[in-house]
């Protein structure tokens, strides 16, 4: 990994998410809600379809930064808002969801209690697209940087 700063993008990650993918989400998860595999029950209570699970999508997100520092556990901090549903049609494509990152801070630590001293820690701003329009609201992740 060349120099981190503050400013340096990660590299993009586009990701389709089909009802196939819902169905093993919703079956290692656990999420059996039929808004994430029945357009019937979707659309009586207002959504426009089957939505993805967000905690899929936000896991999702999460691989653009893991994918980019090299290993998960340097990942300190991840979190994220839902902002908006990931419709997911009922075809072989699924829905197209599009992840970019930048790195918005970069802080040395130097703290001799933490484990971490003389570690860089990368804050990383996290955008999640899909139908042209944001699906995860302040999406930030905070990685240690390899040495």
């Amino acid at each position: 990994m060349s120099a981190i700063e503050k400013g340096t993008e990660l590299p993009p990650l586009s990701l389709r998410v089909t009802r196939a993918d819902l169905v093993r989400y919703a079956g290692a998860s656990g999420d059996f809600n039929p808004i994430h595999w029945s357009d019937r029950v979707a659309g009586s209570v207002g959504l426009p379809g089957v939505i993805a699970h967000g905690m899929l999508t936000m896991a999702l997100a999460g691989r653009l930064v893991t994918q980019w520092v090299g290993d998960p556990a340097l990942v300190r901090s991840y979190g994220v808002r839902f902002t908006r549903p990931v419709v997911v049609p009922d075809d072989d494509d699924g829905a197209l969801v599009e992840f970019s990152g930048k790195v918005t801070d970069v802080t040395d630590v130097t703290d001799v209690a933490d484990a971490e001293d003389g570690a860089r820690v990368a804050r990383v701003a996290i955008t999640a697209v899909f139908d042209g329009k944001t699906v995860l609201g302040r999406a930030t992740a905070e990685v240690v940087l390899p040495g």
